[in-house]
């Protein structure tokens, strides 16, 4: 047995090794000289950010199961990258960060990445000034940015110049906001900077076993003496339900090619609109699915009362049952996606019953919000689905500013320019009504179901409707107590028994007489009768029909829609 110890290596013993020709095939062998010299210095710059790395630097991103920058642009796809700005110092200046363009499904992408395997993917002046020229050239032309953060942040050997290429790249990319959509992928470990940078872009999405935040746990330790992990601080189960991520995944792939699903619901900028995607699927095709469940739900012994998921009323809508959906693990009271009807891209924006009776919380309304700025700025239609009691009411709610929450909801409703469409699945009350997407507040059109119940206020509203009634039944108790307590004390019964016995069948009456009460509203006024009226709704929609007409509705409406950037007075809070 040998007694030497074997190192073990990525390298084929067999394996020729590579020898490059600068001659043109067929030429005459001439003695090289200054031109070949020049030519092999030229070839190995090429290769210098790929191959310059060391075995172990490229080990070690997988051994924490993670891919280099040049494996990542492999899954987000099979064409040859066009790698841009090569600036490759002395020192690798600008080398841990690569920019370039890439054919991703026939369109071009700006995309940059974090090469951690250079100086654990550091920002220097360098990175900074390539990064904003790659910002400003996707805005120019009108391409969507595609971004892999792995970054321990600025170089800190660069002083203040990693400090200036943040702030450049800063600038740059919030200058293209609103222009071109971006999409921001977190690997590893980021913070300061590398989280900033990332989060000014248009959605976030974040693998398991990633980091991001303000700072590090280590820094939280030394300044606030709190032992911390990274998942506790700045994890995706922590930025999924605050909305700081908009997507959460498993891990890097699932990450590139979720970014990939996610682009293709996405125009190129401002000044067009979304890709369509022809498709097979009948846009006249019956939805019986919503029918049996709203059916089975409303059949039920609670009623009308009974919460149901909405998520399956948009995968019945959708083509083929697809659908992307945004911040999944915030404010699960709405639900906000991309999907196609028809192969037109389409937002929704969907009140759901079976989180908190779809009542509108602080998160909801942003989150509301953020998603209907975003269709606004990029010609995207919205269809909302409202089923809603209300806005949450409470302590907790107001000290958290559920009014602003809710103006900033009303305000990116009221300036929504594309073609958007309400469809009232059940409840619509109140204040969360009349800041939902009506025709006052701009809709193109307003459809309901026959499962309506449009009003003022729910079942309470019979205490301001019939409150003379109310007030009747309320002051007869005390009379029913006494003749009963008296009739059981005639019969034979101990008096303290006898009271309470009364008691208990006078409130039995009062609760019957109260759900006749409640039944009468419900009958009277919860419904779309009243609606259909005022002109506040146009039509009534069976549930079997819901994709046809949302179909043909938003075709007609996009036959007469131009897309363009936004123009006019730009509002002051956003």
């Amino acid at each position: 047995m040998s007694k030497t110890m074997i190192k073990p290596s990525l390298k084929n013993p067999f394996d020729s090794a590579e020898v490059v020709e600068f001659t043109i095939p067929g030429e005459v062998s001439r003695k090289a000289g200054p031109y070949e010299e020049a030519m092999k210095e030229g070839h190995e710059l090429i290769q210098r950010p790929i191959k310059s790395v060391a075995i172990e630097q490229i080990e070690k991103q997988h051994f924490k199961k993670r891919m280099t920058v040049w494996e990542r642009i492999k899954v987000l796809t099979d064409q040859e990258p066009n790698i841009l700005y090569q600036n490759w110092g002395k020192n690798l200046d600008g080398a841990s960060l690569v920019t370039g363009i890439l054919n991703i499904a026939g369109r071009d992408v700006a995309v940059y990445g974090h090469d951690f395997t250079v100086r654990a993917g550091s920002m220097d002046a360098t990175n900074g000034n390539k990064l904003a020229r790659l910002f400003y050239m996707a805005g120019e032309k009108g391409i969507p940015v595609i971004g892999m953060n792995d970054s321990a942040g600025a170089f800190v050997p660069a002083g203040v110049g990693g400090l200036d290429g943040y702030a450049e790249a800063f600038t740059a990319l919030r200058k293209i906001s609103g222009v071109v959509p971006s999409i921001m992928c977190m690997f590893g470990f980021n913070a300061g900077g590398g989280s900033y940078l990332p989060r000014q872009g248009s959605f976030v999405i974040q693998p398991n076993d990633t980091f991001f935040g303000l700072t590090g746990p280590g820094v939280v330790k030394s300044v606030l003496g709190e032992d911390i992990t990274p998942e506790e601080l700045g994890g995706p189960m922590v930025h999924g339900q605050s909305g700081v991520a908009d997507i959460t995944v498993a891990d890097e792939v699932a990450a590139l090619r979720r970014a990939v699903r996610l682009l293709s619901y996405i125009p190129d900028n401002n000044s067009v609109m979304a890709p369509f995607q022809p498709t097979s699927d009948p846009l006249d095709r019956k939805t019986w699915e919503i029918n049996t469940l709203l059916k089975k739900a409303f059949n039920s012994p609670t009623g009308f009362n009974t919460p149901f998921d909405v998520s399956i009323v948009i995968q019945q809508i959708c083509d083929f049952g697809d659908y992307i959906e945004l911040q999944p693990d915030r404010a699960r009271c709405v639900i906000t996606a991309f999907g196609r009807l028809g192969g037109n891209v389409v937002g929704f924006c969907c009140n759901n019953s079976a989180v908190a009776s779809g009542q509108i919380d602080v998160d909801a309304a942003l989150k509301i919000a953020r998603f209907i700025r975003f269709c606004n700025l990029y010609n995207i239609p919205v269809i909302f689905m409202e089923d809603t009691t209300g806005f949450l009411p409470g302590r907790e709610q107001e000290s958290r500013g559920i009014v602003q929450a809710g103006r900033s909801m009303l305000d990116s409703i009221v300036d929504l320019r594309t073609p958007r469409i309400l469809l009232i699945l059940r409840n619509a009350f109140g204040g969360a009504y009349a800041s939902y997407n009506n025709y006052p507040t701009g809709a193109d059109l307003v459809l309901a179901l026959p499962t309506t119940r449009l009003s003022v206020m729910g079942p309470a509203g019979k205490e301001f409707v019939y409150k003379d009634e109310v007030r009747k039944i309320r002051n007869a108790v005390a009379g029913r107590v006494k003749t009963g307590t008296q009739e059981r004390i005639a019969a034979g019964m101990e008096s303290a028994a006898a009271k309470r016995d009364a008691e208990k069948e006078a409130a039995d009456w009062m609760k019957a007489e109260e759900a006749l009460l409640n039944q009468r509203y419900e009958k009277e006024l919860m419904n779309p009768k009243e609606g259909l009226a005022l002109g506040s709704i146009s039509s009534i929609v069976m549930p079997t029909d819901l994709r046809k007409v949302l179909g043909e509705n938003l075709n007609f409406f996009l036959r007469h829609y131009k897309p363009s950037p936004m123009s006019g007075v730009q509002r002051e809070f956003h």
